[in-house]
C-alpha cells in the first residue's frame, strides 16, 4: 500500500505507474491523479499538445512501429473496426466514396488534375448526397479543403 500525494488515499501498489527513480520504484502519484492531470493539460493546451502529436507521429520509428502493429492480429482488427465504425457513423460519406470509386474505374467519371495547383488529384465532395459532383483537388488541397468545412465556413478555391 501507498499514500498518493495528490488524492492522499491509500491504494495497492498496482495503482501506481512504475518509476525507476522513486526509492520504491513507483511514482508517487495514483494513475486516476495523473491521468486527470494529463486530461486538464490536454482541454488546457489542445493546439499546443495537437501540434506536438502531429510532429510526433511522422518520426521514423513511430511510423515503423504502426506498421509493425498493422501487420498484427490486434492491428488488423483494430483496422477492421474503425472500418465498420467509418460506415455505421457516415453512410452518405461512404456510399459516395464507394459511387464515385465506381464511375472512375467504369470511365463514367475522368480523373482530372487538381483544380488549383494541376498536380496529381483525389476526388472531393463538396456535397455527399451528390456523389459524382466532384471536385478534383490534390491531397494538400483536399486537407485544406476539409479543414475549412470543419470550420464551418465554405469552401471556394482561389488561384
Amino acid at each position: 500500500m501507498k499514500t498518493c500525494k495528490q488524492c492522499g488515499f491509500d491504494k495497492p501498489m498496482t495503482e501506481y505507474y512504475q518509476h525507476k527513480e522513486m526509492a520504491d520504484g513507483h511514482l508517487n502519484k495514483c494513475k486516476s491523479c495523473v491521468r486527470s492531470r494529463i486530461a486538464n493539460y490536454v482541454e488546457k493546451n489542445a493546439d499546443k499538445v495537437k501540434q506536438y502529436d502531429k510532429i510526433r507521429n511522422k518520426l521514423p520509428h513511430r511510423v515503423e512501429a504502426k506498421k509493425v502493429y498493422a501487420k498484427t492480429e490486434k492491428g488488423k482488427l483494430a483496422l477492421r473496426k474503425t472500418h465498420e465504425n467509418y460506415v455505421k457513423n457516415y453512410p452518405l460519406r461512404y456510399a459516395a466514396h464507394i459511387i464515385t470509386g465506381n464511375a472512375i474505374r467504369d470511365g463514367k467519371l475522368v480523373r482530372q488534375p487538381c483544380f488549383i495547383c494541376g498536380g496529381k488529384s483525389e476526388a472531393h465532395h463538396p456535397d455527399y448526397s451528390r456523389p459524382l459532383d466532384v471536385v478534383w483537388l490534390c491531397d494538400f488541397h483536399h486537407k485544406q479543403a476539409h479543414n475549412v468545412s470543419r470550420k464551418g465556413e465554405g469552401y471556394e478555391p482561389s488561384d
